[in-house]
């Protein structure tokens, strides 16, 4: 696996003179990646690379996810779907991810980790119906303890904290898996998070898909970092680069450090770089202030590309395979879909259910013009 230095120092001046000063810490952030653009290895690879059944699933995980990616943005095109986050080109972390954590771990998503939540056991069907505006989508029947869908930016971080600690507290060797963008390391949660997560050394891992825009904020705009990991230095915590269209480095990667964590109980931080190929949701228009060069630059770039060339050039992949692990994911995904689409809605009533293990006398009331009787209880 390539590595790469990025030595950040920081003196400080022990006298007055400004001519008179000592080096007093100094810093490295590493970058990792296996395979190139077009799947050629850069680096001595892991055993992962060289295990065709486990590579087959990482790729599974990410065809999955673009067919699925594919068919919610249509379904929102048609009517039949709310507003969409899509996941295209950022799919290798997600399922780097989901792959490495144990089932007893616990994920706190944002909004884009679609092949985390397959591979975790959350059903494309619950995610058509978070996006559908049913609140059931979000009561995942496997996975119970991994947390819903975060669209505020960054303030999942706070709630990884949280389970972190009472893990720590129960002496149970498990990690929090906390996901965000690089717009959410501009935010005082995400600094605050990693702050008390070095003070207490928490056993979470905080993970940023840096796809290099937040909405319309161009990841140079929003800081003058030269790395995002390197924030994790000022909360005494462990930062890293990882290539993240390059699921293999990003699978070791996470394996790693998820062991780290499990055994010391101290947190870490990766920087995962990608690039987000689509608009931010639906309601977006990325062209308006992303220019068409910069997009097509970057589709060489693509993760499942790659990995399909390293197993094609290794004869651990062939066309046929390719043409059924298609069609059985359309399969697949077709049998959500109608389960979706076949799903009763919601009463109106029901947007009162999920805010209170006691419904407070005021909402009962509403709860009842919601339901269209008058409260007689």
């Amino acid at each position: 696996m390539a590595v790469h230095k990025t030595t950040i120092k920081l003196t400080k001046a022990h006298r007055i003179r400004s001519d008179t000063s000592e080096s007093v810490a100094r810093f490295e952030i590493h970058y990792h990646r296996c395979l190139n653009a077009e799947g050629l290895p850069v680096y001595s690879l892991s055993e992962v690379a060289s295990d065709p059944e486990r590579l087959a699933r990482l790729y599974r995980a990410m065809m999955l996810t673009r067919l699925f990616d594919t068919k919610a943005v249509a379904l929102q095109r048609t009517g039949q779907l709310g507003t969409y986050a899509s996941s295209m080109g950022q799919e290798a972390i997600g399922t780097a991810i989901g792959t490495a954590m144990r089932p007893d771990d616990v994920l706190l998503p944002t909004y884009r980790e679609y092949a985390a939540q397959f591979l975790r056991g959350v059903s494309m069907t619950e995610i058509l119906l978070y996006w559908g505006g049913d609140e059931r989508g979000m009561n995942y029947q496997q996975s119970r303890e991994d947390f819903p869908i975060s669209v505020p930016v960054a303030s999942q971080t706070a709630h990884a904290v949280g389970v972190a600690y009472a893990f720590k507290y129960r002496k149970q060797p498990r990690v929090a898996v906390c996901i965000l963008g690089d717009g959410g390391t501009s935010k005082g949660d995400f600094y605050e998070s990693l702050n008390i997560a070095g003070v207490w050394k928490l056993p979470v891992l905080f993970v940023v898909n840096n796809n290099r825009w937040a909405i319309s904020v161009a990841r140079e705009q929003q800081t003058a970092a030269t790395t995002l990991a390197q924030k994790a230095i000022a909360a005494g915590i462990r930062g890293e680069q990882v290539d993240g269209n390059d699921v293999i480095a990003l699978y070791d990667r996470m394996r790693l450090a998820l062991a780290r964590i499990r055994d010391t109980h101290e947190p870490m931080l990766i920087e995962a770089l990608t690039y987000r190929m689509c608009d931010h949701t639906t309601a977006d228009d990325a062209s308006r202030y992303r220019p068409d060069e910069e997009v097509e630059a970057q589709r060489v770039y693509d993760p499942m590309h790659r990995l399909k060339r390293y197993m094609l050039n290794n004869g651990y992949w062939d066309e046929h395979k390719e043409q059924q692990l298609n069609k059985a994911c359309i399969d697949e995904i077709e049998a959500a879909v109608k389960a979706y689409l076949e799903t009763p809605p919601q009463s109106p009533q029901s947007m009162f259910d999920y805010l209170y293990e006691d419904l407070p006398d005021a909402l009962k009331v509403q709860r009842a013009h919601a339901a269209g009787r008058k409260r007689d209880d």
